[in-house]
Protein backbone atom coordinates (compact mmCIF):
# COMPACT_ATOMS: atom_id res chain seq x y z
CA UNK A 1 0.00 0.00 0.00
CA UNK A 2 2.71 3.06 0.40
CA UNK A 3 4.76 2.20 -2.33
CA UNK A 4 0.95 2.23 -4.27
CA UNK A 5 0.36 5.80 -2.60
CA UNK A 6 3.99 6.66 -3.53
CA UNK A 7 3.61 6.09 -7.42
CA UNK A 8 -0.07 7.80 -7.21
CA UNK A 9 1.65 10.83 -6.03
CA UNK A 10 4.24 10.50 -8.15
CA UNK A 11 1.64 10.12 -11.04
CA UNK A 12 -0.62 13.14 -9.88
CA UNK A 13 3.05 14.95 -9.50
CA UNK A 14 4.01 14.64 -12.86
CA UNK A 15 0.65 15.53 -14.17
CA UNK A 16 0.18 19.43 -14.69
CA UNK A 17 -2.27 20.08 -12.10
CA UNK A 18 0.00 18.22 -10.15
CA UNK A 19 2.66 20.72 -10.62
CA UNK A 20 0.45 23.60 -10.27
CA UNK A 21 -0.24 22.15 -7.05
CA UNK A 22 3.23 21.67 -5.95
CA UNK A 23 4.43 25.24 -7.49
CA UNK A 24 1.41 26.91 -5.29
CA UNK A 25 2.19 25.42 -2.08
CA UNK A 26 5.88 26.33 -2.82
CA UNK A 27 5.11 30.26 -3.62
CA UNK A 28 3.01 30.21 -0.62
CA UNK A 29 5.20 28.62 1.70
CA UNK A 30 7.87 30.93 0.71
CA UNK A 31 5.54 34.07 0.46
CA UNK A 32 4.98 33.04 4.56
CA UNK A 33 9.04 32.71 4.90
CA UNK A 34 9.44 35.92 3.22
CA UNK A 35 7.24 37.47 5.56
CA UNK A 36 7.73 36.04 8.63
CA UNK A 37 11.77 37.01 8.36
CA UNK A 38 11.65 40.59 7.14
CA UNK A 39 9.02 41.19 9.79
CA UNK A 40 11.06 39.55 12.86
CA UNK A 41 14.30 41.21 11.03
CA UNK A 42 12.57 44.80 11.16
CA UNK A 43 11.14 44.66 14.33
CA UNK A 44 13.93 43.75 15.78
CA UNK A 45 15.96 46.90 13.91
CA UNK A 46 13.40 48.82 15.30
CA UNK A 47 13.69 47.92 18.59
CA UNK A 48 17.35 48.56 18.22
CA UNK A 49 16.69 52.40 17.12
CA UNK A 50 14.43 52.75 20.38
CA UNK A 51 17.15 51.34 22.67
CA UNK A 52 19.12 53.49 21.22
CA UNK A 53 16.90 56.52 22.24
CA UNK A 54 15.68 54.96 25.34
CA UNK A 55 18.53 53.29 26.88
CA UNK A 56 21.97 52.96 25.30
CA UNK A 57 22.60 57.08 24.88
CA UNK A 58 21.38 57.91 27.71
CA UNK A 59 23.67 55.47 29.67
CA UNK A 60 26.63 56.38 27.65
CA UNK A 61 26.00 60.14 29.06
CA UNK A 62 25.66 58.80 32.27
CA UNK A 63 28.70 56.94 32.18
CA UNK A 64 30.43 60.99 30.83
CA UNK A 65 28.73 62.30 33.79
CA UNK A 66 29.99 60.35 36.20
CA UNK A 67 33.85 61.68 34.92
CA UNK A 68 32.72 65.03 34.79
CA UNK A 69 31.31 64.81 38.15
CA UNK A 70 34.26 63.25 39.80
CA UNK A 71 36.83 65.09 38.39
CA UNK A 72 35.03 68.64 39.14
CA UNK A 73 34.38 66.97 42.92
CA UNK A 74 38.81 66.64 42.86
CA UNK A 75 39.06 70.52 41.38
CA UNK A 76 36.69 71.84 43.51
CA UNK A 77 38.53 69.95 46.56
CA UNK A 78 41.42 71.78 45.87
CA UNK A 79 39.96 75.41 45.39
CA UNK A 80 38.11 75.03 48.60
CA UNK A 81 41.14 73.73 50.63
CA UNK A 82 42.86 76.85 48.74
CA UNK A 83 40.45 79.36 50.46
CA UNK A 84 41.79 78.24 54.18
CA UNK A 85 40.25 76.58 57.00
CA UNK A 86 36.88 77.97 56.16
CA UNK A 87 35.74 77.60 52.36
CA UNK A 88 33.12 79.46 51.18
CA UNK A 89 29.68 77.50 51.53
CA UNK A 90 29.42 77.55 47.89
CA UNK A 91 32.17 75.16 46.77
CA UNK A 92 31.54 72.66 49.84
CA UNK A 93 28.30 72.54 47.85
CA UNK A 94 29.41 72.17 44.48
CA UNK A 95 31.71 69.63 45.79
CA UNK A 96 29.18 67.34 47.47
CA UNK A 97 26.75 67.91 44.28
CA UNK A 98 29.72 66.16 42.73
CA UNK A 99 29.94 63.54 44.80
CA UNK A 100 25.96 62.69 44.89
CA UNK A 101 25.85 63.00 41.16
CA UNK A 102 28.44 60.90 40.69
CA UNK A 103 26.79 58.52 43.02
CA UNK A 104 23.63 58.46 41.46
CA UNK A 105 24.81 58.35 37.61
CA UNK A 106 27.24 55.26 39.02
CA UNK A 107 24.14 53.46 40.04
CA UNK A 108 22.47 54.00 36.81
CA UNK A 109 25.25 52.53 34.87
CA UNK A 110 25.81 49.69 36.99
CA UNK A 111 22.14 48.57 36.27
CA UNK A 112 23.45 48.00 32.59
CA UNK A 113 26.83 46.12 32.84
CA UNK A 114 25.60 42.25 33.71
CA UNK A 115 27.44 39.92 30.87
CA UNK A 116 29.90 42.91 30.20
CA UNK A 117 33.01 41.71 32.71
CA UNK A 118 34.90 44.81 32.06
CA UNK A 119 32.23 47.16 32.79
CA UNK A 120 31.56 45.29 35.64
CA UNK A 121 35.23 45.85 37.00
CA UNK A 122 35.19 49.49 36.39
CA UNK A 123 31.91 49.94 38.37
CA UNK A 124 32.99 47.75 41.63
CA UNK A 125 36.54 49.92 41.31
CA UNK A 126 34.56 52.81 41.42
CA UNK A 127 32.12 51.66 44.11
CA UNK A 128 35.02 50.70 46.57
CA UNK A 129 37.35 53.65 45.69
CA UNK A 130 34.87 56.78 46.16
CA UNK A 131 34.37 56.48 49.64
CA UNK A 132 37.82 56.20 50.15
CA UNK A 133 38.24 59.46 48.42
CA UNK A 134 36.21 60.98 50.11
CA UNK A 135 37.34 60.41 53.63
CA UNK A 136 40.65 61.51 52.71
CA UNK A 137 38.67 64.69 51.49
CA UNK A 138 37.16 65.25 55.00
CA UNK A 139 40.57 64.33 56.79
CA UNK A 140 42.61 66.62 54.61
CA UNK A 141 39.45 69.74 55.30
CA UNK A 142 39.77 68.72 59.29
CA UNK A 143 43.34 68.92 59.21
CA UNK A 144 43.03 72.18 57.30
CA UNK A 145 40.36 73.65 59.67
CA UNK A 146 42.98 73.57 62.38
CA UNK A 147 45.69 75.09 60.47
CA UNK A 148 47.67 71.45 60.06
CA UNK A 149 50.23 71.37 57.17
CA UNK A 150 49.49 68.04 57.06
CA UNK A 151 46.08 69.07 55.43
CA UNK A 152 47.73 69.45 51.96
CA UNK A 153 48.90 65.22 52.20
CA UNK A 154 46.11 64.31 52.78
CA UNK A 155 44.75 66.08 49.74
CA UNK A 156 47.28 65.16 47.43
CA UNK A 157 47.14 61.72 48.74
CA UNK A 158 42.99 61.82 47.79
CA UNK A 159 44.37 63.19 44.25
CA UNK A 160 46.36 61.01 43.83
CA UNK A 161 43.85 58.18 44.33
CA UNK A 162 41.25 59.79 42.22
CA UNK A 163 43.57 60.08 39.16
CA UNK A 164 45.28 56.58 39.58
CA UNK A 165 42.10 54.65 40.06
CA UNK A 166 38.93 56.60 39.67
CA UNK A 167 39.44 58.37 36.80
CA UNK A 168 41.10 56.22 34.83
CA UNK A 169 38.27 53.94 35.71
CA UNK A 170 35.29 56.30 34.91
CA UNK A 171 37.03 57.17 31.76
CA UNK A 172 37.40 53.08 30.53
CA UNK A 173 33.26 52.87 31.85
CA UNK A 174 32.36 55.91 29.57
CA UNK A 175 34.35 54.31 26.57
CA UNK A 176 33.20 51.21 26.72
CA UNK A 177 29.38 52.66 26.87
CA UNK A 178 30.29 54.76 23.81
CA UNK A 179 31.67 51.62 22.07
CA UNK A 180 28.64 49.85 22.58
CA UNK A 181 26.67 52.85 21.49
CA UNK A 182 28.64 52.60 18.83
CA UNK A 183 27.92 49.08 18.09
CA UNK A 184 24.43 49.62 18.08
CA UNK A 185 24.49 52.14 15.85
CA UNK A 186 26.44 50.17 13.13
CA UNK A 187 23.79 47.23 13.50
CA UNK A 188 21.06 49.70 13.24
CA UNK A 189 22.55 50.42 9.85
CA UNK A 190 22.82 47.00 8.74
CA UNK A 191 20.71 45.84 5.63
CA UNK A 192 18.52 42.81 5.79
CA UNK A 193 20.52 40.79 3.13
CA UNK A 194 18.92 37.39 4.28
CA UNK A 195 15.46 39.51 3.78
CA UNK A 196 15.55 41.40 0.61
CA UNK A 197 17.63 38.02 -1.07
CA UNK A 198 14.31 36.22 -0.18
CA UNK A 199 12.12 39.17 -1.67
CA UNK A 200 14.12 38.95 -5.04
CA UNK A 201 13.46 35.06 -5.09
CA UNK A 202 10.25 35.48 -4.39
CA UNK A 203 10.11 37.96 -6.90
CA UNK A 204 12.02 35.96 -9.62
CA UNK A 205 9.59 33.34 -8.50
CA UNK A 206 6.53 34.69 -9.16
CA UNK A 207 7.39 35.83 -12.89
CA UNK A 208 8.61 32.56 -14.08
CA UNK A 209 5.08 31.00 -12.65
CA UNK A 210 3.17 33.42 -14.56
CA UNK A 211 5.71 33.21 -17.69
CA UNK A 212 4.60 28.98 -16.99
CA UNK A 213 0.98 29.90 -16.93
CA UNK A 214 0.87 32.11 -19.70
CA UNK A 215 2.62 29.07 -22.18
CA UNK A 216 0.22 26.38 -21.00
CA UNK A 217 -3.11 28.11 -20.79
CA UNK A 218 -2.62 30.76 -23.49
CA UNK A 219 -3.71 33.31 -20.94
CA UNK A 220 -1.21 36.30 -20.76
CA UNK A 221 -2.30 37.20 -17.10
CA UNK A 222 -3.21 35.57 -13.94
CA UNK A 223 -5.12 37.67 -11.66
CA UNK A 224 -3.85 36.14 -8.77
CA UNK A 225 -0.38 36.38 -9.20
CA UNK A 226 -0.40 39.82 -10.56
CA UNK A 227 -1.60 40.81 -7.29
CA UNK A 228 0.57 38.71 -5.52
CA UNK A 229 3.63 39.88 -7.65
CA UNK A 230 2.15 43.74 -7.00
CA UNK A 231 2.15 43.11 -3.13
CA UNK A 232 5.67 41.61 -3.35
CA UNK A 233 6.81 44.90 -5.39
CA UNK A 234 5.53 47.07 -3.24
CA UNK A 235 6.89 45.59 0.12
CA UNK A 236 10.28 45.81 -1.45
CA UNK A 237 9.97 49.54 -2.93
CA UNK A 238 8.17 50.65 0.87
CA UNK A 239 11.46 48.32 2.13
CA UNK A 240 14.06 50.02 0.28
CA UNK A 241 13.05 53.56 0.80
CA UNK A 242 12.63 53.09 4.14
CA UNK A 243 15.59 51.34 4.94
CA UNK A 244 17.68 53.68 2.96
CA UNK A 245 16.11 56.59 4.70
CA UNK A 246 16.56 54.85 8.13
CA UNK A 247 20.16 54.72 7.51
CA UNK A 248 20.89 58.14 6.15
CA UNK A 249 18.70 59.30 9.77
CA UNK A 250 21.12 57.03 12.25
CA UNK A 251 24.28 57.72 10.33
CA UNK A 252 23.64 61.20 10.55
CA UNK A 253 22.83 60.96 14.20
CA UNK A 254 25.73 59.34 14.56
CA UNK A 255 28.50 61.97 12.77
CA UNK A 256 26.98 64.95 13.85
CA UNK A 257 25.76 64.02 17.01
CA UNK A 258 27.38 61.61 18.30
CA UNK A 259 31.17 61.85 17.15
CA UNK A 260 30.05 65.69 18.05
CA UNK A 261 29.52 64.70 21.23
CA UNK A 262 32.03 62.37 22.08
CA UNK A 263 34.63 65.35 20.42
CA UNK A 264 33.01 67.73 23.01
CA UNK A 265 33.37 65.52 25.79
CA UNK A 266 37.01 64.53 25.30
CA UNK A 267 38.00 68.52 25.30
CA UNK A 268 35.52 68.71 28.40
CA UNK A 269 37.45 65.96 30.36
CA UNK A 270 40.38 67.50 29.07
CA UNK A 271 39.43 70.85 30.61
CA UNK A 272 38.39 69.38 33.71
CA UNK A 273 42.11 67.83 34.45
CA UNK A 274 43.69 71.11 34.01
CA UNK A 275 41.55 72.38 36.21
CA UNK A 276 42.46 70.17 38.54
CA UNK A 277 46.12 70.38 37.91
CA UNK A 278 46.25 74.41 37.97
CA UNK A 279 44.93 74.46 41.67
CA UNK A 280 46.80 71.41 42.92
CA UNK A 281 49.89 73.06 41.38
CA UNK A 282 49.15 76.00 43.65
CA UNK A 283 47.97 73.63 46.45
CA UNK A 284 51.94 72.02 45.91
CA UNK A 285 52.91 75.15 46.62
CA UNK A 286 56.15 74.85 44.91
CA UNK A 287 56.78 71.49 44.64
CA UNK A 288 53.84 70.95 41.63
CA UNK A 289 56.06 70.72 38.07
CA UNK A 290 54.77 67.72 37.27
CA UNK A 291 50.65 69.48 37.65
CA UNK A 292 52.01 71.68 35.69
CA UNK A 293 53.76 70.21 33.06
CA UNK A 294 50.40 67.89 32.26
CA UNK A 295 48.57 71.05 32.47
CA UNK A 296 50.32 72.45 29.56
CA UNK A 297 50.33 68.89 28.10
CA UNK A 298 45.86 68.88 28.34
CA UNK A 299 46.08 72.73 27.02
CA UNK A 300 47.66 72.29 23.58
CA UNK A 301 44.87 69.53 22.56
CA UNK A 302 42.06 72.39 23.11
CA UNK A 303 43.97 75.63 22.04
CA UNK A 304 45.00 76.47 18.39
CA UNK A 305 43.48 76.20 15.17
CA UNK A 306 44.41 72.81 14.11
CA UNK A 307 42.68 69.69 13.77
CA UNK A 308 44.87 68.47 16.87
CA UNK A 309 42.40 70.88 18.71
CA UNK A 310 39.61 68.89 19.76
CA UNK A 311 37.11 72.41 19.33
CA UNK A 312 38.37 72.56 15.98
CA UNK A 313 37.55 69.17 15.08
CA UNK A 314 34.22 69.22 17.12
CA UNK A 315 32.96 72.41 15.62
CA UNK A 316 33.59 70.62 12.09
CA UNK A 317 30.80 68.39 13.27
CA UNK A 318 28.37 70.86 14.06
CA UNK A 319 24.95 70.28 12.97
CA UNK A 320 23.36 73.64 13.56
CA UNK A 321 24.47 77.13 14.09
CA UNK A 322 24.19 77.15 18.16
CA UNK A 323 26.52 74.19 18.25
CA UNK A 324 28.86 76.00 16.28
CA UNK A 325 28.69 79.26 18.53
CA UNK A 326 28.72 77.37 21.69
CA UNK A 327 32.04 75.69 20.38
CA UNK A 328 33.07 78.83 19.14
CA UNK A 329 32.83 80.17 22.92
CA UNK A 330 34.27 77.39 24.42
CA UNK A 331 37.16 78.14 22.02
CA UNK A 332 37.83 81.98 23.51
CA UNK A 333 37.39 80.93 27.24
CA UNK A 334 40.33 78.97 26.18
CA UNK A 335 42.63 81.52 25.34
CA UNK A 336 40.81 83.72 28.12
CA UNK A 337 41.74 81.14 30.70
CA UNK A 338 45.34 80.69 28.96
CA UNK A 339 46.06 84.10 29.77
CA UNK A 340 44.53 84.13 32.99
CA UNK A 341 46.54 80.77 34.10
CA UNK A 342 50.11 82.77 31.96
CA UNK A 343 49.17 85.16 35.33
CA UNK A 344 48.59 82.87 37.91
CA UNK A 345 52.04 81.05 37.05
CA UNK A 346 53.51 84.32 37.07
CA UNK A 347 52.55 85.40 39.96
CA UNK A 348 53.16 82.21 41.90
CA UNK A 349 56.74 82.20 40.49
CA UNK A 350 57.00 85.79 41.70
CA UNK A 351 56.45 84.64 45.46
CA UNK A 352 52.99 86.05 45.08
CA UNK A 353 51.40 83.20 45.92
CA UNK A 354 47.81 85.11 48.22
CA UNK A 355 47.91 86.72 44.54
CA UNK A 356 48.14 83.64 42.33
CA UNK A 357 45.46 81.66 44.94
CA UNK A 358 43.23 84.86 44.53
CA UNK A 359 43.34 84.72 40.70
CA UNK A 360 43.03 81.01 40.29
CA UNK A 361 40.02 80.49 42.47
CA UNK A 362 38.07 83.92 43.15
CA UNK A 363 35.74 85.48 41.05
CA UNK A 364 37.39 87.89 39.29
CA UNK A 365 36.15 88.66 35.26
CA UNK A 366 39.70 87.72 33.90
CA UNK A 367 39.87 84.70 37.02
CA UNK A 368 40.74 81.52 35.78
CA UNK A 369 37.88 80.21 37.63
CA UNK A 370 35.37 82.48 35.33
CA UNK A 371 37.39 81.03 32.58
CA UNK A 372 37.32 77.59 33.11
CA UNK A 373 33.23 78.13 34.65
CA UNK A 374 32.03 79.43 30.98
CA UNK A 375 34.16 77.40 29.25
CA UNK A 376 32.71 74.01 30.79
CA UNK A 377 29.22 75.94 30.28
CA UNK A 378 29.96 75.94 26.78
CA UNK A 379 31.32 72.48 26.32
CA UNK A 380 27.70 71.51 28.18
CA UNK A 381 25.85 73.52 25.35
CA UNK A 382 27.67 71.55 22.75
CA UNK A 383 26.87 68.29 24.30
CA UNK A 384 23.71 68.83 25.13
CA UNK A 385 22.81 70.56 21.50
CA UNK A 386 24.75 67.49 19.96
CA UNK A 387 22.77 64.71 21.96
CA UNK A 388 19.69 66.68 20.65
CA UNK A 389 20.66 65.96 17.25
CA UNK A 390 21.41 62.64 17.70
CA UNK A 391 17.85 62.02 19.37
CA UNK A 392 16.39 64.09 16.41
CA UNK A 393 17.84 61.94 13.55
CA UNK A 394 17.73 58.44 15.75
CA UNK A 395 13.81 59.03 15.73
CA UNK A 396 13.38 60.14 12.52
CA UNK A 397 15.38 56.70 11.84
CA UNK A 398 12.67 55.05 13.95
CA UNK A 399 9.75 57.38 12.23
CA UNK A 400 11.02 55.78 8.79
CA UNK A 401 10.77 52.57 9.81
CA UNK A 402 7.30 53.14 11.25
CA UNK A 403 4.62 50.06 10.30
CA UNK A 404 6.79 47.76 8.04
CA UNK A 405 7.36 45.60 10.17
CA UNK A 406 3.36 44.87 10.56
CA UNK A 407 3.09 45.92 6.90
CA UNK A 408 5.84 43.42 5.60
CA UNK A 409 3.85 40.39 7.03
CA UNK A 410 0.27 41.33 5.85
CA UNK A 411 1.93 42.07 2.02
CA UNK A 412 3.07 38.89 2.79
CA UNK A 413 -0.12 37.45 3.63
CA UNK A 414 -1.59 38.91 0.95
CA UNK A 415 0.98 37.05 -2.15
CA UNK A 416 0.44 33.49 -0.65
CA UNK A 417 -3.64 34.79 -0.84
CA UNK A 418 -3.39 35.84 -4.26
CA UNK A 419 -0.96 32.73 -4.87
CA UNK A 420 -3.65 30.47 -3.60
CA UNK A 421 -6.15 32.64 -5.27
CA UNK A 422 -4.33 31.89 -8.60
CA UNK A 423 -3.53 28.30 -8.99
CA UNK A 424 -6.84 27.61 -7.41
CA UNK A 425 -8.44 29.10 -10.62
CA UNK A 426 -6.01 27.48 -12.87
CA UNK A 427 -6.66 24.05 -10.94
CA UNK A 428 -10.43 24.35 -11.48
CA UNK A 429 -10.59 24.34 -15.29
CA UNK A 430 -9.06 20.69 -14.75
CA UNK A 431 -11.83 19.23 -13.16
Amino acid sequence: MPATAVRRARRSAASTPGRLFVVGVGLVVLALLTGVTGAIALQQKQATIDNLIDHREPLAAASQQIYRSLSDADATAASAFLSGGNPPAALRERYELDIAQAGANLAKASADVAGVPEAEEQVDQLAQQLPVYTGLVETARAYNRQGFPAGAAYLREASGLMRAKLLPAAQELYSIDSRRLADEQAQAREFPWITAGLVLVLLVAFVATQMYLTRRTNRLLNVGLVVATIAVVVGLAWGTVALLLESAKVANGQDSGTQQVELAVQARINALKMRANETLTLVARGDGAEYEDDWQSLASEVSGDGDENLLVRAQGLAANQETSDAIEAARANVTAWLDAHDRVRQLDDDGQYQEAVALAIGDAEDGAAGAFNELDANLLRAINDGRGVFVDETSSASEAMTGLAPGTAALALLAAAGVTMGIRERLQEYR
